[in-house]
């Protein structure tokens, strides 16, 4: 197996109640050291990743800022709800609410979030926009426009699934964790993919490594994604905004022509005070694929007068 990464900047380990529910968040620094002009930095991770993943970012940004990465609910090492056996929208809307009033009940934080966290951001941020200084949205493109005609079948699709059992397969050894997010993000070293491992995944009673992920979260969502309730939402953000997305990536190869990339350019403009900035040599995973680029970008914005 190959020698781990070493981290600059130590990572800490926090237990917050968050609506009946133990949440773990990662931290780095002080967040009583925070000031109205440096804040927290809130970082809220994608589906199916850790907060933990930020660590290689962390380690590139030039200012010890105080940073928070919470693990979502059924995510990493925060608990799932009870019997869950599907995950809401509003429900990481109403988590992030109480985060919030947990590490900065007094002072509006920077927020950032990434993929599935990003859509939960800015969502959060026009229903709460005076909670937030600075809001950054990695690739949090959102989803398809919906059409009330496909309600229906998509029920019936969540009532089907229901009945089956969800699994994440497990892997022999850690080695094996590791191996697979270096399959699934060829710019991830050995020695970030060995730690992350360790972090992404836990080994059990039955000798395996098992994904921190709850099974449940692979069911679909029996809600319709909502656009112009969406936009509504993004109209209201009053914070200067941060889009940042890698040149690899391309939206069309997930939804083809349900959600053209003009879809998305419309959708943005409508947010008041936007910069955007495409990472060279990224996909989608871009806080693995370039940390040190997207280190910059983040430091420039938030730094910016």
């Amino acid at each position: 197996m190959s020698p781990s990464y070493t981290a600059r900047r130590v990572l800490r380990n926090q237990a917050i109640a968050v609506r009946g529910l133990r949440y773990h968040v990662n931290l780095w620094g002080d967040a009583a050291s925070s000031t109205p002009a440096r804040p927290l930095l809130l970082w809220m991770h994608g589906w199916m990743d850790v907060g933990a993943s930020l660590q290689f970012v962390v380690d590139a940004m030039r200012d010890e800022r105080a940073i928070a990465a919470p693990d979502w609910r059924g995510f990493g090492r925060t608990e799932a709800a009870p019997l869950t056996d599907a995950y809401w929208f509003a429900d990481y809307l109403g988590d992030l609410d109480a985060l919030l009033d947990a590490l900065s009940p007094d002072r509006a934080v920077d927020l950032a979030g990434h993929s599935m966290g990003g859509n939960v951001v800015m969502t959060y941020a026009g229903a709460r926009p005076e909670r937030i200084r600075r809001l950054i949205n990695m690739e949090g493109f959102g989803l398809p426009e919906s059409k009330p005609e496909q309600a229906p079948e998509r029920l019936r699709q969540w009532l089907d699934e229901l009945k089956t059992p969800q699994r994440i397969k497990p892997y022999a050894t850690l080695a094996e964790v590791a191996a697979r997010l270096m399959k699934n993000n060829p710019r991830l070293s050995s020695d970030r993919a060995t730690w992350l491992a360790a972090h992404w995944a836990e080994r059990r009673d039955d000798g395996q490594w098992h994904i921190l992920g709850d099974p449940a979260h692979k069911r679909v969502n029996p809600s319709l994604y909502r656009k112009d309730e969406i936009v509504e939402g993004w109209k209201r953000i009053t914070a200067p905004t941060l889009w940042v997305e890698g040149d690899e990536t391309d939206p069309q190869r997930w939804w083809g022509h349900r959600y053209p990339r003009s879809d998305f350019d419309a959708r943005l403009a409508v947010v008041r005070d936007v910069q955007r900035v495409q990472l060279a040599g990224s996909g989608h995973m871009l806080h693995f694929d370039q940390p040190q680029a997207l280190a910059d970008a983040i430091e420039r914005f938030l730094d910016r007068a």
